[in-house]
């Protein structure tokens, strides 16, 4: 029988090991063995480069049949679209009106591509990869939508349109790097044993590389900064929306790792892309650096609980 001291040292298993590079990047940050300059080279390299074939390989090693799962990718896009409904119309009633595109982007849009696939590749292997990588590379496109959308909407400075938002779209490496690990899938091709080797090396670097630039950006004056806005944004992030879409998603009948692979999902920290999207639109950037500092740190607590509890529960 499992002993709640099992299940723990079970959970920090995952957990463990994503959350202390993030800690890890803090520190170097800290010591200047690590500047912005480095973060900014790194993060490019991560999203350009390593994680694409990181993606790319996980797909065309897997069973296409286990990689690509309508039903969850159906739910997950579901959750995410109520996400932003409910954080937009709750923003409505207690959220400054300039601030409540970023409010609302911080409350939906998740790291998926970091820190929800290094926990799912840690508690579900080659599973966890996978079908993560898909996840994260077909949600990436609904977050840049609904992204656009709210933050011009509450922008004076900042006007988009689809021509440019489908280019941007056609032009994401992790989105090319799914659809083509997709088609070559379901192909039946494969690369010479040398090019897979070679491009392990390269997506190896991914998970580590990533997670050192997510602690390297985080600033300590956020969390000290961090207000109402930020905290009840953070909240919904990490706490509420995690709580009612795993729920349920348990009541639909999701369970197992599918379930478990849903809560890690959900339960991500707020993306650093946000910051970004914020500072171009001309909306409040520091609202966007403080929700994601602040969601970063809460998550550790939330989805270490939210493990501990789905597993003694025997639900995942």
């Amino acid at each position: 029988m499992e002993t709640p001291f099992t299940l723990l040292s079970q959970i920090f298993a995952v957990t463990g090991p994503v959350f202390i590079m993030v800690l890890v990047g803090m520190l170097l940050r800290k010591i200047d063995l690590i500047d912005d300059a480095f973060i900014n080279t790194a993060s490019t390299l991560t999203f350009r480069a390593t994680m694409p074939t990181l993606l790319f390989l996980g797909i065309i090693k897997a069973d296409l049949a286990t990689a690509l799962q309508p039903r969850l990718i159906g739910y997950f896009c579901l959750a995410t679209l109520l996400s932003f409904a409910g954080a937009w119309l709750w923003s409505l009633r207690f959220v400054a009106r300039e601030d409540r595109g970023v409010y609302v982007q911080g409350a939906f849009r998740g790291n998926c591509g970091i820190v929800s696939l290094a926990l799912a590749a840690n508690q579900y292997g080659a599973y966890g990869l996978s079908t993560g990588g898909v996840m994260s590379g077909l949600v990436i496109v609904l977050f840049n939508i609904l992204s656009t959308i709210v933050l011009s909407i509450y922008s004076s400075s900042y006007e988009a349109n689809l021509r440019t938002v489908l280019r941007d779209l056609a032009k994401n490496p992790l989105i090319i790097s799914v659809v083509a690990g997709l088609l070559m899938a379901s192909l039946k091709l494969s690369l010479p044993p040398w090019l897979m080797v070679s491009g392990e090396y390269l997506g190896s670097l991914t998970l580590p590389l990533a997670l050192v630039c997510v602690g390297g950006s985080l600033s300590l004056e956020a969390f000290r900064d961090s207000g109402r806005a930020a905290f009840s944004s953070s909240l919904l992030k990490v706490l509420w929306l995690p709580l009612i879409f795993t729920a349920l998603a348990w009541v639909l009948g999701f369970e197992g790792r599918e379930l478990g692979l849903l809560f890690l999902f959900l339960a991500s920290p707020t993306a650093a892309v946000s910051y970004v999207m914020a500072r171009t639109s001309g909306s409040n950037a520091r609202l966007a650096a403080n929700i994601i500092a602040l969601s970063t740190l809460l998550s550790v607590i939330t989805i270490m609980v939210g493990l501990y509890l789905l597993q003694y529960w025997k639900l995942i």
